[in-house]
């Protein structure tokens, strides 16, 4: 069969390269057409549009560029009518996708499939109407998505196993790396243990956070190493302007190995959050914003959910303290991390915590699982 893949940033062309090659194992003649990245492109199949002709962040970098955004949905819609393939497979990036989901309904008879549904249950739950329309299968990462969508609006998904517990479980299945190893690879102590920061992967995140992560996690500098997981896309000549002059290391492109070796993390909310947990590593998670009341105030009256991190969202209570907006300062965070530090009550409960987050997670492969339902499904469609 023939598929259209959408994904318009760095985490969509990751997770669409493993769909592509999940679905080329269950179908041995699939034909790929998408917009997409360098992974995408290495799994096969034609590449129209790399994602970074997509990716505007902020709301003043998409007015700018309003004119591309709009040159590219309309060429998307047209390439889609002359390639017409069996189904478009939508990979996160809801500004983009629910509309092209929108299209397909309204002008073809190709149905839309999601992967990694869009994050409306957090914000924008108006969504759930146009999904409902314009979205043939939903297929969700995170389980309490499905009592949100199934439970809550009626809709029914697919739950098929998260992508970052397949990956942390493949790479501690493999790794045999020792900590005298790792330290002496990057130039660290081998007689102290690490402490992990954890930033985030752009540098507005960086600049906000950083700073008050390396203060508070200095104060445990006389037993502890800090040691910063780089970001793949930010220069060490941009993080130097943070880490000069502090007790400070930096790795590149090691973030499982620092994980697997370190006795803490301070960690910002994403998927690092979830990452950390299921290295069984405690972590204070935070995140700074502007006018922190105002967002305080936001947060509380309009935001759908009580947490920000994964971890918490996944076991449905609080396991790791997150400290954003007016919560956020030095002298909490450090304040959470003499609670995890170097042992206690409050480290073995966090462990405990993470124990039922991998149990909720379950142990399918998502892309594999996604593949072979929507093969399935696909092919119910041609013989019905």
């Amino acid at each position: 069969m023939k598929y259209y893949l959408i994904a318009g940033e760095a985490s969509g062309d990751l997770h669409a390269s493993r769909l592509m090659q999940s679905l080329r194992r269950v179908d041995g003649e699939a034909e790929f057409r998408f917009f997409g990245g360098d992974l995408m492109s290495a799994a096969g199949g034609m590449r129209v549009r790399h994602y970074r002709d997509l990716a505007y962040m902020g709301f003043v970098p998409v007015l700018l560029h309003l004119r591309t955004i709009f040159r590219n949905m309309a060429f998307c819609k047209r390439d889609i009518i002359e390639w017409h393939p069996d189904v478009v497979i939508l990979v996160d990036y809801p500004g983009f996708n629910l509309d092209i989901a929108k299209f397909l309904h309204a002008k073809t008879s190709i149905p839309a499939y999601y992967y990694i549904s869009p994050k409306i249950w957090a914000w924008k739950e108006y969504r759930i109407k146009n999904i409902k329309r314009d979205v043939s299968e939903l297929f969700s990462i995170l389980p309490f998505e499905v009592p949100f969508f199934e439970g809550k609006h009626g809709y029914k998904i697919h739950y098929v196993g998260n992508p970052t517990a397949d990956e942390v479980s493949g790479f501690l299945k493999t790794y045999t790396g020792s900590y005298d190893e790792f330290c002496s690879k990057n130039g660290l102590d081998s007689r102290r243990p690490v402490i992990a920061l954890l930033a985030g992967s752009r540098k507005q995140e960086i600049k906000d956070n950083l700073p008050a992560m390396i203060e508070a996690a200095s104060r445990f500098a006389d037993k502890y190493q800090l040691v910063v997981a780089g970001a793949p896309s930010i220069s060490a000549d941009y993080y130097a302007g943070f880490i000069s002059g502090q007790p400070v290391k930096i790795v590149y492109g090691q973030t499982y190995e620092l994980l697997a070796h370190s006795r803490a993390a301070v960690v910002t909310s994403g998927t690092a959050t979830l990452e950390t947990a299921l290295f069984n590593v405690p972590q204070v998670v935070c995140y700074e914003t502007p006018i922190p009341k105002v967002i305080a105030f936001l947060r509380k009256h309009l935001l759908k959910v009580k947490y920000v991190s994964l971890v918490n969202l996944i076991a449905d209570r609080e396991v790791v303290r997150e400290l954003v907006a007016d919560t956020f300062s030095v002298d909490n965070i450090a304040a959470e991390l003499s609670r995890l530090l170097p042992d206690g009550a409050f480290r073995s409960s966090m462990i405990d915590g993470y124990a039922e987050v991998r149990r909720r997670l379950g142990d399918k492969i998502a892309p594999d699982n996604a593949a072979e339902i929507m093969v399935r499904l696909l092919k119910k469609e041609v013989d019905e």
